[in-house]
């Protein structure tokens, strides 16, 4: 059967109506990994689910319901699935086998999805690109030669090759956004705590969300509905029980202080004024804005995420689980094994993390950096009592090449200069499918990015659907 864009609703309907068994279904999605995959090397690893099958077509038959009975849904390599293998991309964690779920995964389970398999992804999502994988980089499906983003490049080209229905990523300054523009799909960061980080392997503590990624604002917004919430197990875990209500006309407010930077493609400059006129049409109210502080997100973001990964990578030492190499004695150990186990990008992000950390400097850089990411959460307080919205084009190039920009740092940085600053302040954002950019001769996809107020998911859902024509 034809899986190309299936959605949530549409999979539901043909699986109840039995116009489709489960297993055609399924092995309709098969075919697809097995004719792309091995070029695009997008999934690390299948699932073998013939046992899930067979107890979801059970269900299926005797006419039981669940949200996603029967959904095929993929896992970006960083999240926990129990007895399946989880590296984050890295050898360091080569051949760890997770002892349980995850809590968005048993939520997942609880809901009736089926699990496809886990997907590529830059090392403990380090990168912008899936350039930073141990195993290799994600090929985009619009062109081959380009990247499909990062870190949850597999994630993005696996919905966008028609792999999976839905898959799962994690964001941490873009890495759900940014592939999802460069893939065609639209990327669901959440409100920082309103989805459990439980069995997440962490990068950076304090801006890591998981969130969806999808055909569909509407099928984001399913699984949204599914794995948020309150967790005991997340003790930074919130979602209220009364979500802030929908405003009947929505305000969007556009910062052309952040969008006017050099470095911003023609293209994606043309289309953002496009989707801007395009929403004016639809009755949205368009105005400007400022967030003077917004500039700074990028340089707050690689201040405070490389601490929090020198904190947080320090528990890969080879003596408790993944790769462990044999030195003269413990610190040989330990020194072996990090060197091999980790990347390039990784050690470069522990190493400046230990200095901005160390005792000369932590006030120079990092307790600026905090004070900085205070300004900036302030800026949106303030823009937030006169818009609903904030848009941005999602990324300031379209996809690039494979190897354009892996030895400028620098410059693959700056691919997340729209996005980091809804983790800096913890807040919602989308990115949506707007139109594509011409680039010898291929049609490469462009994406518009909304913000929002803390746990004003559903405004981001409704002003997404109403933009896509969902509605």
């Amino acid at each position: 059967m034809e899986v190309k864009g299936l959605t949530i609703k549409k999979i539901k309907e043909l699986l109840g109506q039995r116009e489709v068994s489960l297993s055609d279904l399924l092995n309709s999605y098969q075919k697809n990994i097995k004719k792309d995959n091995a070029r695009r090397n997008i999934f690390l690893e299948i699932f073998d689910n013939r046992e899930n099958i067979k107890k979801v077509e059970k269900k299926i038959s005797r006419g039981e319901e669940a949200p996603l009975l029967g959904i095929p849904i993929a896992l970006k390599d960083n999240i926990l699935a129990e007895g399946r293998k989880a590296s984050a991309g890295s050898r360091i964690l080569e051949g760890f086998v997770s002892s349980y779920d995850s809590t968005v995964v048993e939520k997942l389970k609880e809901a009736g999805a089926i699990l496809v398999g886990r997907t590529n992804m830059d090392e403990f999502a380090m990168g912008s690109s899936t350039e930073n994988s141990a195993f290799g980089v994600t090929r985009n499906p619009h062109d081959e030669e380009r990247v499909a983003g990062g870190s949850s490049g597999g994630s993005a080209a696996a919905v966008a090759s028609d792999m999976c229905t839905v898959a799962l990523g994690s964001d941490t300054g873009g890495s759900i956004r940014q592939p999802a523009s460069f893939c065609g799909v639209v990327g669901l960061k959440t409100t920082y705590g309103a989805v459990s980080r439980y069995g997440l392997i962490a990068m950076a503590s304090s801006l890591d969300q998981i969130g969806p990624i999808a055909n569909c604002v509407s099928d984001a917004e399913a699984i949204f509905n599914i794995i948020k919430g309150r967790d005991k197990m997340d003790s930074t875990s919130y979602y209220p029980d009364k979500p802030p209500a929908v405003r009947e006309k929505i305000r969007i407010g556009v910062p052309r202080d952040l969008i006017e930077i050099d470095g911003l493609d023609e293209s994606v400059r043309k289309n953002f004024e496009e989707s801007l006129g395009k929403l004016k049409d639809l009755g949205f109210e368009i105005k400007d804005i400022s967030l003077p502080n917004a500039k700074a997100a990028l340089a707050v973001y690689y201040i405070i995420v490389p601490a929090e990964v020198s904190s947080n990578l320090a528990r890969f030492d080879g003596v408790k689980y993944g790769l462990k190499m044999e030195g003269g004695n413990l610190l040989e150990d330990y020194m072996l094994t990090r060197a091999r186990g980790f990347g390039r990008e990784a050690r470069r992000r522990i190493l400046i993390g230990t200095y901005v950390l160390s005792a000369g400097y932590y006030d120079s850089y990092y307790g600026k950096a905090i004070a900085a990411r205070n300004r900036i959460r302030k800026d949106f307080d303030e823009v937030f009592d006169s818009v609903d919205l904030v848009a941005t084009p999602t990324t300031p190039t379209p996809a690039f090449k494979i190897g354009e920009k892996a030895n400028d740092p620098l410059q693959m940085y700056l691919a997340d200069i729209f996005t980091v600053s809804a983790n800096i302040a913890g807040l919602p954002a989308i990115s949506l499918p707007s139109g594509f950019s011409s680039v010898s001769g291929k049609d490469l996809p462009l994406g518009l990015q909304f913000i929002g107020r803390p746990y004003e998911e559903n405004t981001l859902f409704k002003a997404g659907k109403r933009f896509t024509g969902e509605v």
